[in-house]
């Protein structure tokens, strides 16, 4: 009875033990999961394709090729225009009236000056670095009025979605100032500012 409960006892160690052994046992640990880094968004430049609104307001500095036949001011107006963006680069047409009051003689005025203007500019993140050039009409109170051109470089900056602001210089040019025998030039530097849409 004694040797049959001992093989019982035996058996019963050696069935159970191998189980027992192996729920003790820690278990392998895992491998650790590694989880990809998110990948930065690239950053995005505004896109400057749509219309534009807006005013300028500076100085003026005209000059001539005949003595006293000179002078310098306030000058400033309204501003309108559309952009097409290409990506990194931008071109647009548009159209400044300003208002002035620059005595460039005894008798003569400076009262306005349009231009019709294209230009073409290159995108550093939220700004334009542009160029622009075209057509200008300058009207005078007693010399009457003639056709020139322009040429200059402007900044621009986009602040919110649908508000920009920047500056331009530009230079002008009026030979023969209506067949006065007067070569007129004007600079104007201006700080501009656009509501977009």
């Amino acid at each position: 009875m004694l040797k049959k409960s001992i093989y019982t006892i035996l058996t019963a160690t050696l069935v159970t033990g191998p189980a027992m052994a192996g729920s003790l046992a820690t278990p392998p640990e895992e491998a650790p999961v590694f989880e990809p880094e998110p990948i930065a968004a690239a950053p995005t430049t505004p896109n400057w394709t749509g219309g534009y609104i807006g005013g300028q307001i500076g100085y003026g500095d005209v000059g001539s090729n005949t003595a006293g036949v000179d002078g310098d001011g306030a000058i400033g107006g309204i501003i309108a225009g559309y952009d097409y963006d290409f990506g990194n680069w931008v071109a647009g047409a548009g159209v400044d009236y300003d208002f002035a009051k620059i005595d460039v003689s005894p008798t003569a005025e400076l009262e306005n000056v349009l231009r019709l203007k294209l230009r073409s500019g290159y995108k550093i993140g939220q700004g334009l670095v542009y160029a622009t050039a075209g057509y200008a009409n300058a009207d005078t109170n007693s010399l009457g009025d003639d056709d020139g051109y322009f040429a200059g470089a402007g900044y621009e900056h986009i602040l919110y979605d649908n508000f920009s602001i920047g500056g331009e210089l530009l230079y002008h040019e009026f030979d023969n100032f209506n067949s006065s025998g007067i070569d007129l030039d004007a600079t104007t530097l201006q700080v501009r500012g656009t509501f977009r849409f």
